[in-house]
């Protein structure tokens, strides 16, 4: 019968010489179809069937075994192809012989050492006899880049032996151009040797069968030797001593070679020990990888190594890697400290606090970081609100000079809300939405349960906001508005009474500052009721500054009189209600921004107490100017000399030339200029003023003018009679006397020549008035002049009743004077005065004859052509005031 294939042929062996035991590749034809086709392998003459791996038809691996040749050939059987040939030989090396316990410089590879009498009991360790090719088919290595594989195959590896290994790797890198047919033998193989595997020890008595039927035939031929010769019956037979002897130099040779034994075992506990060390190392270099990440600040790199071991080794029963692993969460736990610790420090950026958090929740930390965060930045807030007020209120610097403390401190704390605010806000908001874990939408888990937890603490994050702003509120309260604050928060807050109290500019620039800061809390779409007791701060802050605005005007209209200097122009008005006016409008242009109504805030204006405070403000802001214009008319100086005799102060041709500056006006004369700003007030400052005060939103303009102009009427009454008396009771006065100079008698007097002196020095008087006011205000000539002429008619009226009885000459001397007093002042007359001037003459006998009232109107135009220069002035021309 002819055989399918052709006898196996060697063709090559790899190393070609070594001592026993070393690990060959023999290469060649025809070595068989699988491992089971392998029925022999003799090298130099020894059998190393028992060690020979099959890989291929063309390669084999296996032990040269302690053969008796030093050099010869290598044979393979198969039962395909027979007994085969070699056309290579192998020379086995000798090793020197040494004593039991020399020490030898030549290191033997007990690694891979195989003693078949002491191991024959134990399987091979799969560390020593692992095949190389464990498909035992051809290896076809592929083109793959061994980074391609790295990145297809993320943390496997192509390595039979490793805990990660990957089939599909190791097939694509050693097997990519093998065909379906020889994958199939492959899986053939595998579950071959699988059942070689399952067949333990047994197999290593089928390969040595041979051996245990030769000592079989040894022990048989020993007995019956021994039963013939009868000795087995008797004491001391020759297997007992054998059993002696042998029992002993086993014993002697335990001892000769226990410190030998004992090094190799050392030496294998040492080489387990570094395999399991090389193998798990990652374990092991776990604990000082963390402490160098922690030091370089890779938190990132030891939550990934920690999640690693984690599921590695966190339920491992392994003695070693239980102590190792718990060293490692003795390093975790200081690292979770280190993080709370870190995330609760302050100050620190919303980006660091949001990151830190991840940390302790990739970590599992205990309790919820994320909160215990937003409590610590709440308290850190708040001391860093307190720390500020204690810090202005302490100080003891000069700022005269500066800007008020009150302002610095509002605005550094409005600094430090605006700066700590939003991210405590955001920080919120991040744990609300859960993007404290995963910016991503990743960790599910994390994120419903930040959720939750933000759901189960919303209402006292929300008490956390409120105590916040009302921080806010009280602390700029205490420092502006200390009388709102309830008794017991005084001391807390308080604590600025030494400070000067701020004017309404300083007011306006913190209203600014508060806006501001409400602003920028609304931006982040924080609810309206969380910034209420900011816009109550507010409310109240407006109403102030309008109230110390309004009663620093009513100072500053107070010292204006100080400013008088008494120059008048063409209108006869000097630059006090000017300044007082354009003091009220900045007044009112400084409180634009306070008044003005931003989103969320009412108009102060329309609250009812603010209103009647407002008004009855500015009403006491106009008393007060009108009253310092009243002090001004009673001011004496004493520089100036003031005489009773009016025609002595009053018949200087310079009295009256111009009132430049430098100029002290004398009592009259300020009567005067006071009576024409009165009249300006009237008629322009106060309307003015009502348009201003309506333009600038105030209510109850009406008011504050109605009562303004019946005070300043009021004013100009007073001091109009105050001026009509001083200049008309003198010349009233010098009548009487004048008339009956030089014991004048109506009863018996001469025919009239003309006009008496007397008359002349009234009219001259009355002239001398008439410049003096026309000197002021053309405006005030007709009402001043009409009021003295009447109280001169009066009192010529009077004196003419008075007069019991008239002589013809005297009572046409009387009418005369009357008459030319009248036809001098007829400008000026008014009812009274007719009235008067009617009544006098009525007193007067009528004139009967002709002669009498020729001789009457010749004396009365003699009067006025020797007087026309003088009655110029009462002309209607000369008294038409400037249009304004």
């Amino acid at each position: 019968m002819s055989r399918a294939r052709q006898p196996p042929l060697v063709t090559g062996i790899s190393p070609k010489e070594g001592a026993a035991w070393t690990k060959v590749t023999i290469r060649g034809e025809n070595l068989g179809v699988g491992p089971a086709d392998l029925i022999g392998l003799l090298i130099c003459g020894h059998n190393c069937l028992l060690t020979a791996e099959w890989m291929s038809a063309s390669k084999i691996v296996c032990r040269v075994g302690p053969a008796k040749d030093d050099k010869g050939e290598i044979i393979v059987t198969t039962k395909s192809g027979g007994l085969g040939t070699s056309t290579v030989s192998f020379k086995l090396i000798r090793p020197e012989r040494i004593g039991i316990l020399d020490q030898s410089a030549v290191w033997v590879d007990e690694m891979n050492y195989y003693d078949m009498r002491t191991d024959r009991n134990k399987g091979i360790s799969p560390l020593s006899l692992r095949p190389s090719n464990p498909l035992g088919i051809d290896i076809d290595k592929g083109k793959i880049p061994q980074k391609d594989l790295e990145l297809t195959f993320p943390g496997m590896s192509g390595d039979f032996t490793s805990e990660n290994f990957s089939a599909t790797w190791y097939l694509m890198e050693n097997h990519a151009g093998s065909s379906f047919e020889q994958l199939k033998i492959a899986a053939s193989n595998l579950k071959k040797q699988a059942a070689k595997k399952n067949e333990g020890s047994l197999a290593y008595v089928k390969g040595g069968l041979s051996t245990f039927f030769e000592a079989q035939d040894a022990l048989s031929a020993i007995h019956q030797r021994l039963e013939s010769d009868g000795t087995e019956k008797v004491e001391g037979s020759m297997t007992q001593r054998l059993e002696n002897i042998l029992n002993k130099a086993s014993n002697t040779a335990d001892t000769l070679f226990q410190e030998v034994l004992g090094r190799k075992d050392k030496a294998d506990s040492t080489r387990n020990a570094l395999n399991v060390l090389q193998r798990f190392k990652f374990l092991f270099n776990l604990p000082l990888n963390i402490e160098r990440n922690i030091q370089k600040g890779d938190y990132d790199v030891v939550i990934n190594d920690y999640e690693k071991a984690k599921s590695l080794f966190g339920n491992t029963e392994v003695a070693v890697f239980k102590k190792v692993y718990a060293e490692v969460e003795t390093r975790i736990d200081a690292l979770r400290s280190l993080l709370l610790e870190k995330l609760l420090q302050t100050p620190s950026t919303l980006h660091d606090q949001k990151r830190y958090i991840r940390y302790l929740s990739d970590l599992h930390a205990s309790g919820d970081p994320a909160w215990q965060c937003i409590v610590a930045q709440h308290k850190w807030i708040l001391q860093l609100m307190q720390n500020c007020r204690d810090e202005y209120v302490s100080g003891q610097r000069d700022w005269r000079f500066e800007t008020p403390q009150q302002v610095q401190f509002v605005e550094k704390l409005s600094d430090v809300v605006i700066s700590q605010l939003p991210n405590f806000w955001k920080l919120w908001i991040s744990y609300v939405n859960g993007s404290l874990f995963s910016e991503t939408g990743e960790k599910s888990g994390q994120v419903e349960k930040s959720k939750k937890n933000a759901r189960q603490r919303q209402n006292d994050f929300k008490k956390m906001i409120e105590e916040l702003t009302s921080r806010l509120v009280k602390l700029i309260r205490g420092a502006l508005l200390p009388s709102t604050l309830p008794q017991g928060e005084c001391s807390l807050y308080g604590g600025w009474g030494s400070k000067t109290e701020l004017t309404g500019t300083w007011l306006t620039q913190i209203i600014h500052t508060v806006r501001a800061c409400h602003e920028a809390l609304s931006a982040l779409e924080i609810p309206n009721d969380l910034l209420q007791a900011i816009q109550d701060l507010l409310l109240d802050l407006r109403v102030h500054c309008l109230m110390i605005t309004l009663l620093h005007t009513t100072e500053d209209v107070k010292r204006l009189a100080e400013k008088e200097d008494w120059v008048v122009d063409n209108e006869g008005i000097t630059s006090l209600p000017s300044q007082f006016e354009q003091c009220m409008i900045q007044m009112l242009q400084s409180l634009k921004e306070p008044l003005e109504i931003k989103p969320g805030e009412i108009n102060v204006l329309q609250l009812d107490q603010v209103q009647d405070q407002a008004a009855e403000l500015s009403v006491g802001i106009m008393k007060v100017f009108i009253t310092s214009l009243d002090q001004m008319s009673t001011k004496t100086d004493g520089d100036i000399s003031t005489s009773l005799n009016i025609t002595l102060d009053l018949s200087s041709p310079d009295r009256f030339a111009g009132i430049q500056e430098g100029f002290s006006p004398t009592s009259e004369q300020r009567l005067l200029i006071i009576l024409s700003n009165c009249q300006y007030l009237e008629r322009h400052t106060f309307l003015n003023l009502a348009d201003h005060f309506e333009k600038h939103g105030f209510t109850g303009t009406e008011k504050i003018t109605r009562v303004s102009v019946d005070a300043v009427r009021q004013l100009d009454r007073r001091l109009f009679e105050a001026y009509v008396e001083r200049r008309a009771d003198p010349i009233a006065g010098s009548l009487e006397p004048g008339i009956y100079a030089g014991y004048f008698d109506w009863r018996d007097c001469q025919i009239p020549t003309g006009v008496r002196n007397y008359l002349k020095e009234a009219l001259v008087n009355i002239i001398t008035v008439h410049a003096e006011v026309f000197t002021v205000s053309k405006d005030l000539v007709p009402r001043v002049l009409s009021k003295i002429i009447e109280s001169v008619a009066d009192e010529m009226c009077r004196l003419m009743q008075c007069v019991s009885s008239f002589s013809k000459n005297g009572g046409l001397q009387a009418r005369l004077e009357l008459c030319a007093l009248r036809d001098a002042v007829a400008t000026y007359l008014n009812a009274e005065s007719n009235t008067s001037f009617k009544l006098a003459l009525d007193a007067l006998p009528q004139l009967h004859t002709g002669a009498d009232k020729k001789l009457l109107e010749e004396l009365l135009n003699k009067f006025k052509s020797s007087m026309q220069l003088q009655l110029t002035c009462f002309q209607p021309s000369s008294v038409q005031p400037v249009k304004r």
